[in-house]
């Protein structure tokens, strides 16, 4: 079965009526792009996936407020970086449509305040890139989607913490593109204001998944933890605060953004912690196989026994090397009732499944898994296709 390509519109919509920002005057009624996005549909079922609802951000309760510790920033706190009002601030949801674009080089979006490991990824992948902050996941997603930057970067799993569960939700409900991923290794620091000892450090803000990834050193240390909201928050945190007796576990950037000295490197428990992230676009790559190449999809499945078994088999009768499945319940339809043969029924959940598969849409081994794969499925996306991120 082949697969069939639906033209799609794409244009940036808004019901604020102001002038469109740098880069959408090109989108007026006359010169509006064309996109074609792989979309791939049973034709024994007319069923679509709906619009991921939105979720609440993760969070933990702090074992002891910051403000109990004096951690708030203050007008009169000692602040050991040159001028903390210098650094860009993130964008919301609310400053999207305000914002001015710039095409003098890539920009890209990332959750966080500078100084995240989201950033440390987008430098990565492009060293002389813009990196522009914003406040949440989606609000990164939109600015690409407002052609305010031009990327976005998005961490989807790591080797210890495993899948971030929401960005995989995001990735089905935004229309962008995966055109790059970068494999980061994590250097978990530990840091403090200017002058102090490793162990005058009494306790310790971070993010709660990097403070999870320290637990061996922080318990040596008999350092106290406290959750935050990210680990570049933590760092700028401790330096506005200026307390000799707080340090922070952040990134060796947001030690030298911040202002603060690096008391000991790769505190993590596991030495070989990566993170890998995502590079998305509005428009795909165009596929090729002068290289390694890994394509991302998402569908579901129709009933019926062993349907799982026959979808993954579609790429293993192709020797397609399968390198992540994830599996989604369908948040609209998260039961599906199977009557049952003693006058009851049997209610299951519904999901969605997440596939990275070694092979480029270019290569005509994936594009017969696929068309085979739309003999079991009721609904199936190409996410992107895009190089491998090889060990060098």
């Amino acid at each position: 079965m082949a697969l069939r390509c639906f033209p799609i519109w794409v244009c940036p919509q808004t019901t604020h009526h102001r002038s469109p920002p740098v880069g959408l005057a090109e989108f007026d009624a006359n010169k509006r792009r064309r996109f074609c996005l792989w979309e791939c549909s049973s034709s024994a079922s007319q069923r679509a996936v709906t619009a991921i609802e939105g979720e609440i951000p993760y969070s933990r309760e702090l074992k002891k407020s910051s403000d109990e510790l004096g951690l708030t920033q203050e007008t009169q706190s000692v602040s050991f970086h040159r001028d903390l009002s210098m650094l860009p601030k993130p964008l919301t949801a609310n400053s999207l449509y305000s914002s001015d674009g710039d095409d003098s080089k890539v920009r890209i979006s990332f959750q966080g305040i500078p100084g995240a490991y989201s950033e440390t990824a987008a430098l990565k992948a492009f060293p002389n890139c813009e990196t522009v902050p914003c406040e949440q996941f989606e609000a990164a997603f939109q600015a690409v989607e407002l052609w305010l930057v031009d990327k976005a970067v998005l961490p989807i799993e790591n080797s210890v913490g495993g899948s971030i569960h929401r960005n995989y939700d995001l990735l089905l409900r935004h229309r962008l593109h995966i055109v790059q991923e970068v494999h980061l290794p994590v250097n978990h620091c530990l840091l403090g204001v200017p002058g102090v000892k490793k162990e005058d450090i009494k306790c310790v803000l971070s993010h709660p998944q990097a403070l999870d990834q320290c637990v061996n050193s922080l318990n040596n240390l008999g350092i106290q933890r406290i959750s935050a909201k990210d680990t570049a928050t933590a760092a700028q945190t401790v330096s506005s605060s200026g307390k000799i007796d707080v340090g922070a576990i952040a990134s060796v950037r947001a030690a030298n953004i911040y202002g603060l000295d690096i008391l000991a490197e790769n505190i993590q428990d596991d030495a070989n912690n990566v993170t890998r992230f995502l590079i998305l676009a509005r428009e795909p790559m165009i596929p090729r196989t002068d290289r390694p190449y890994k394509t991302s999809i998402v569908f579901s499945l129709e009933e019926g026994p062993g349907v799982l078994f026959k979808a993954l088999a579609v790429f293993a009768l192709r020797s397609i090397n399968l390198s992540k499945i994830e599996s989604r319940p369908q948040r609209r339809r998260p039961l599906r009732v199977v009557d049952g043969s003693n006058n009851g029924s049997a209610k299951y959940f519904d999901y969605l499944f997440y596939i990275d598969f070694e092979a480029s849409m270019a290569d005509t081994r994936a594009q017969h898994a696929l068309g085979h794969l739309q003999e079991f499925a009721s609904f199936i996306r190409i996410l992107g296709c895009y190089p491998m991120d090889l060990v060098r």
